[in-house]
């Protein structure tokens, strides 16, 4: 089989880019990781749908973004925000060069398994904001793995596959439900409990509540 390197936050987005591999035949690592972020419920998550799954192995790397602060996700004294995300502005839940950290991890460890594929779940349509979401980073990202790695010098080409970058949230619902994934596994809300209960007044517990209105399917969502 294939091999790919899955970056599996525990999130709506990642989990449907694991079942779409998955579905594609590919051998699946998925990636995970404890960067100092505001809660654990979604680490919790990434194994729930890692299991659900059936990856062939699932990994948590521990990075300490906090210790840099910057952001609403890292830093306990930057409130998570309630009331939306000014239109063209970059929301303080942006985690400073997140994408480019964990990606470099993926990176490393697709070399050493030989694979030739990292898939992460970054959309452009609903993106809120996020500058490493877009399509040019992820080009300039892949094209600096092939300079930068033995095997990309050697001959082998390595990808970044983004398989949502032009979804919207209702498109990627559907297709994950298509598959038969059980969203209710996930967890995406950035004021998440112990318990992996979604606040349901975030920016991105307000993205996930409306994909799934737009995509005409119950939201399995559990909330406090």
């Amino acid at each position: 089989m294939k091999k790919a390197v899955i970056l599996l936050s525990g999130g709506l987005d990642s989990a449907t880019v694991l079942a779409l591999a998955q579905n594609q035949g590919y051998e699946c690592y998925c990636l995970s990781f404890d960067y100092g972020q505001r809660h654990n419920a979604e680490l919790a998550a990434a194994r729930r749908v890692a299991m659900a799954l059936g990856a062939k192995e699932h990994r948590v790397a521990t990075i300490d973004l906090a210790a840099f602060g910057g952001s609403a996700l890292t830093d306990a004294k930057i409130e998570v925000p309630v009331d939306g995300v000014q239109a063209g502005a970059i929301p303080v839940t942006y985690v400073p060069a997140r994408n480019t950290i964990m990606l470099s991890f993926a990176l490393g460890w697709a070399e050493v398994l030989g694979a030739h594929e990292i898939f992460i779940g970054v959309n452009a349509v609903d993106y809120s904001g996020y500058p490493d979401c877009r399509p040019e980073f992820i080009a300039a990202f892949e094209r600096m793995a092939n300079l930068a790695t033995k095997v990309g010098v050697e001959g082998a080409q390595l990808h970044i596959r983004t398989p949502l970058i032009n979804l919207s949230k209702a498109e990627i619902i559907q297709t994950g439900a298509s598959l038969g994934f059980d969203y209710g596994l996930t967890v995406s809300c950035y004021k998440a409990d112990l318990q992996g209960r979604a606040c349901g007044v975030c920016d991105a517990c307000r993205l996930r509540r409306d994909g799934f209105q737009a995509a005409g399917l119950a939201d399995p969502t559990h909330y406090q």
